[in-house]
């Protein structure tokens, strides 16, 4: 499964892509494999109680998975997952 992630998390990942081969089919399972792959990941995105931080977007196919099932939203091989950090501006 390809995972595109952007700005902090390029750096953390080394590139714009990751592939990714979760051992489950929902959106936790492959965030918990990218963080078996990228262990610095943990700390940007997951809360301690294993929750997605405040401001950090999950998109599958383009749709937010807020608006689906959150973490436990069901995804597929063919999918394509969108990773976004906590933006800071002004």
């Amino acid at each position: 499964m390809k995972v595109k992630v952007f700005a902090s998390l390029r750096e953390i990942c080394g590139g714009v892509a990751v592939h990714v081969d979760p051992d489950g089919n929902k959106i936790r399972d492959v965030l918990h494999k990218m963080i078996e792959m990228f262990p610095a990941l943990e700390e940007e995105i997951l809360t301690e109680d294993r929750k997605l931080k405040p401001f950090v977007h999950v998109y599958v196919n383009g749709k937010n998975i807020i608006h689906l099932e959150n973490l436990d939203t069901e995804v597929k091989k063919s999918d394509e997952l969108a990773l976004f950090p906590p933006a800071a501006g002004g």
